[in-house]
């Protein structure tokens, strides 16, 4: 048994970009799915975990649905892995890479539910965790799980206050929430490994989630086009200048596909490849507009082509990236 407690990732230095990966096969939307993580189990999803974690990769994602309607699933498939059962079972396969929920539907479970899970998930991983999280978009989800769909946006700003405050504290306290009861009488343990408590990254696009998310330590755009980003990044920078916060925050984005070297094959959507020099420039017009985290992606037959992929991007384009 090693002795060593894993430790987390280090923080990119200012100017430079960090990468994650959100981790296929644990969440099978046609919108981004592969064909081959159909057949594909967690043999494959731990590989490409394991491969990110030796190239240096800043995280690995992991998504979050309970059910998916009838209506839905055609587009969106019914299989989404459980985001805290899986992120733990990674946590014992993986050394540094940070463990991060993109995004975890807190509106679902009660704070204490969701603090609990992320906290024990903290200490069993030396301090890796990140808690993204966000207000969901299916309506039938929520009214499967009796709750109000209509008030998913006051619900998540109660959630993540509640959340934040029982990572921080032991017997936590939350001023005027009605629908918390966090009132400082219950205790949680374990406590997590990261002080004050883990980050919390908000996703979503919208001004009312940049919003949101400049409370606390990171925004996560869900798939806001580069063009788009400059004046929600600069929104972001306000509110936080305006609430007093003056610790530097993560602002992530989701990148084009990418592939390094000459595909070879017919990729069959927009996709940046060549020489890494090629992508890492760019990649470093994010950090022009402020992005401190990619999340890339990767066209691919094979979960060996994928975890190629990774290898190479974290070998010959992650080094480019810093300033």
């Amino acid at each position: 048994m090693n002795a060593t407690a894993p430790q987390p990732a280090p923080l990119p230095a200012p100017g430079s970009l960090a990468f994650g990966l959100q981790l296929p096969v644990q969440a099978q939307s046609t919108l981004f799915a592969e064909p081959w993580e159909r057949a594909a189990g967690p043999a494959e999803l731990a590989a490409v975990a394991v491969a990110a974690d030796e190239a240096g990769f800043d995280y690995v994602g992991v998504c979050d649905h309970v059910a998916i309607p009838q209506r839905l699933a055609p587009a969106m498939g019914t299989v989404w892995y459980d985001t805290v059962a899986t992120l733990g079972w990674l946590a014992a396969r993986t050394t540094s890479t940070r463990l991060l929920s993109h995004v975890f539907n807190i509106t679902y479970r009660h704070p204490l539910l969701t603090a609990k899970a992320f906290a024990t998930l903290d200490a069993l991983s030396g301090g890796r965790v990140i808690l993204g999280a966000g207000a969901g978009h299916v309506p039938e989800e929520f009214a499967a799980l009796g709750v109000d769909f209509a008030r998913r946006g006051r619900l998540l700003d109660a959630g993540l206050a509640g959340v934040a405050a029982a990572l921080r504290d032991e017997f936590p306290t939350v001023a005027g929430s009605e629908i918390l009861g966090l009132d400082g009488s219950l205790g949680q343990a374990p406590r997590p490994v990261q002080s004050p408590r883990p980050p919390i990254w908000v996703g979503g696009s919208s001004p009312a989630a940049v919003r949101r998310a400049a409370r606390y330590e990171g925004w996560l755009p869900q798939g806001t086009p580069r063009g788009e980003m400059r004046p929600l990044v600069e929104l972001f920078a306000k509110e936080r200048a305006a609430a007093g916060l003056e610790a530097p925050a993560a602002i992530g984005t989701v990148t084009e596909w990418l592939y390094v070297g000459d595909p070879g094959w017919d990729v069959d959507r927009p996709c940046v490849s060549g020489a890494p020099a090629r992508l890492a420039e760019n990649l470093r017009e994010y950090a022009a507009l402020g992005v401190t985290h990619l999340q890339v992606r990767f066209p691919s037959r094979t979960p060996a082509e994928l975890v190629d992929q990774v290898a190479a991007f974290g070998a010959e384009v992650g080094p480019l990236l810093a300033p």
